[in-house]
């Protein structure tokens, strides 16, 4: 179900990127945008674990250095058919991890010095069962082409704006009678928010999707729901030192926290519900 939630919005976002393109910039203006848009989110996916983990200082280690969480990474990384991705530290107190790298063979498995203190082994497991779903599913990927037409049409509003400043564009004839100004006023005000609200769902999906395939990976769906318990109240209580908003999909739980009208614009379904379907999943429900 959310594989197709994944493509119906990944269609809808396209779709939006179309119609903002050539309402607003025309083909040029929408040929334009889409390809700084590449530009930009191609370098990003290439280098965007070696940008992440500098930024929030990761330190790699390997058997040596933390023998039995090196194992229990190799344990389900073999169990889902994955090659052993690099293994990082991050110096933070605040509890929890995330995932990284363009594909499986060049992937990285991350966590913070706090969710090793805070979890228990089977909790752990949960979480990296989870953070290694992200890789298999390959949501980096998923990501990055919904960052990139989000950029797109970002971009093309910008050019609308410009031209409605400056008297240029397309001509009011091309565009279709004389309510074409405010309706490219609306679109470049609302199509950037539509576009994040739809990467943000995005997001959401693939959230819920590793859950799940983390917990069948353990086969003990409540590991990661017990974990998901303790990183919440965690993460609320003490926040991440390093980084910012535009990383915080990557992590298992939001790092930096936000109520009320903020939290409509989370990168992360609400963790009750999170915890619900796993509790749902150990009683056979789903």
């Amino acid at each position: 179900m959310n594989q197709v939630k994944t493509l119906v919005l990944l269609s809808g976002l396209a779709a939006l990127f179309v119609v903002v393109g050539f309402a607003i910039g025309g083909r040029s203006g929408a040929t334009i945008a889409i390809i700084l848009a590449v530009i930009m989110n191609v370098g990003s996916y290439w280098f965007s674990d070696k940008i992440v983990l500098s930024m929030y200082k990761a330190q790699e280690i390997n058997h040596e250095d933390e023998p039995r969480l090196y194992q229990l990474v190799q344990q389900l990384a073999q169990s889902d058919g994955l090659p052993m991705p690099k293994l990082y530290i991050i110096p933070e107190a605040a509890p929890n991890a995330f995932a990284t790298g363009r594909d499986p063979e060049h992937a990285a498995v991350a966590v913070t010095e706090g969710i090793l203190q805070l979890l228990s082994y089977e909790e752990l497991a949960g979480v990296l069962a989870h953070e290694l779903s992200h890789v298999k599913n390959r949501d980096i990927l998923i990501q990055s082409i919904a960052a990139t037409v989000g950029a797109a049409i970002t971009y093309i509003a910008q050019i609308g704006r410009f031209g409605m400043m400056f008297g240029g564009g397309r001509s009011d004839e091309n565009r279709g009678g004389g309510n074409s100004v405010l309706s490219s006023l609306l679109l470049i005000v609302l199509a950037p928010v539509a576009a994040m609200i739809i990467q943000l769902a995005i997001s959401r999906s693939r959230e819920y999707m590793a859950d799940s395939s983390g917990a069948h990976l353990t086969n003990h769906p409540l590991w990661l729901a017990s974990a998901l318990k303790k990183l919440e109240q965690g993460a609320s209580q003490v926040p991440m030192q390093h980084g910012d908003q535009s990383t915080a999909h990557m992590f298992i739980v939001h790092p930096f926290f936000g109520e009320g009208f903020a939290a409509l614009f989370s990168t992360h379904p609400p963790t009750a519900e999170r915890i619900a379907r796993l509790e749902a999943m150990a009683r056979g429900e789903t």
